[in-house]
């Protein structure tokens, strides 16, 4: 006899687990990875010279990238969050124990999603307030 919480329960594919788990550390490193890459390419473009400045438009490229990747943790942290939702019985996070393997993938996926998610954000003000080649140097 297929029971309600069975269906429920399979409802929500492997994929989906492992999205709401891995995008938000992918997102993270290659926030840190495209740091580096926008920065050290808007720089060395001008150091033959003795000085660097940052091409014109390394800001808002890296502005653009952290914005595309801070909606795809905040993506990542709501798909994990409702798959929390339909495979736990407790209704209230603070309550939440994860007692199977995909119950405990959707609530790490929620913890992964806000602890990265804050690194993400925090990884992404800096450049706005400071030159990236007084970064580098």
């Amino acid at each position: 006899m297929v029971t309600e919480e069975t269906v429920q329960r399979t409802e929500i594919s492997p994929g989906r687990l492992w999205f709401g788990l891995a995008a938000s550390a992918v997102a993270w490193a290659s926030l840190e990875v495209i740091d580096i890459l926008i920065t050290w390419g808007s720089c060395v473009h001008r150091e033959q010279t003795g000085f660097a400045s940052p091409h014109p438009g390394a800001r808002a490229l890296y502005i653009v990238v952290a914005l595309i990747l801070f909606c795809t943790v905040l993506i990542a942290g709501t798909i994990s969050y409702r798959n929390w939702r339909v495979l736990s019985q407790q209704r209230e996070i603070l309550q939440a124990a994860a007692t199977e393997r995909r119950e405990f993938m959707a609530l790490l996926g929620v913890f992964v999603s806000l602890t990265l998610g804050m690194g993400v954000l925090w990884l992404s003000i800096p450049p706005l307030w400071l030159e990236f080649c007084v970064r580098i140097k």
